[in-house]
C-alpha cells in the first residue's frame, strides 16, 4: 500500500473514482485528448456497448468524435452510481447512463498507482439495456 491510499478512507477513494467517472462524461474532457489521457490508465481497456475492444490509443483517437463530446449534446445522464473499494487504490464502480434514449449499464475499475498520476480508469465495460428492461 502506498502513502496516498493509506491516508485515504474507503469513502474518499470511492468518491475520487466517482469524480473521475463523471469528469469522463464531461463534454470538455471528452473533446480533449490531453484531459482524457489524465483520467485513463496507460493500460486502459474497454469493452464497449457494441462489443468492440478499445485500447487507450483507440479511445483517445475516437473520443472527441463520439457522442457526448460537445456542449450542444447529446449529453450522458448517469444514475445509480455505486462504488466499492476492492483493495487500497482499486475501486469498482457500477451505474447506468442514458444518451440519445439509449440505456447502458456500466462497470469500471479505477486505480491509483501514485498520488502524482492520480486516479485513472483501468477498465470499462458497457452493456446495452434491452428496451423495456430499464430500471424504473
Amino acid at each position: 500500500m502506498n502513502k496516498a491510499t493509506a491516508a485515504a478512507s474507503e469513502a474518499e477513494q470511492v468518491g475520487a473514482a466517482i469524480e473521475g467517472e463523471l469528469r469522463l462524461m464531461d463534454p470538455r474532457v471528452r473533446a480533449s485528448r490531453d484531459l482524457a489521457r489524465q483520467l485513463l490508465d496507460p493500460e486502459f481497456v474497454e469493452v464497449g456497448a457494441s462489443g468492440r475492444r478499445w485500447t487507450l490509443a483507440d479511445m483517445l483517437a475516437a473520443l472527441p468524435d463520439l457522442a457526448g463530446s460537445t456542449e450542444e449534446g447529446p449529453l450522458y445522464e448517469p444514475s445509480d452510481i455505486e462504488g466499492v473499494l476492492l483493495a487500497p487504490g482499486l475501486v469498482h464502480l457500477t451505474y447506468e447512463t442514458v444518451i440519445e434514449g439509449r440505456h447502458v449499464r456500466r462497470s469500471s475499475l479505477w486505480r491509483l498507482r501514485d498520488a502524482e498520476s492520480g486516479w485513472r480508469m483501468y477498465y470499462h465495460q458497457a452493456t446495452p439495456v434491452p428496451p423495456g428492461t430499464e430500471r424504473p
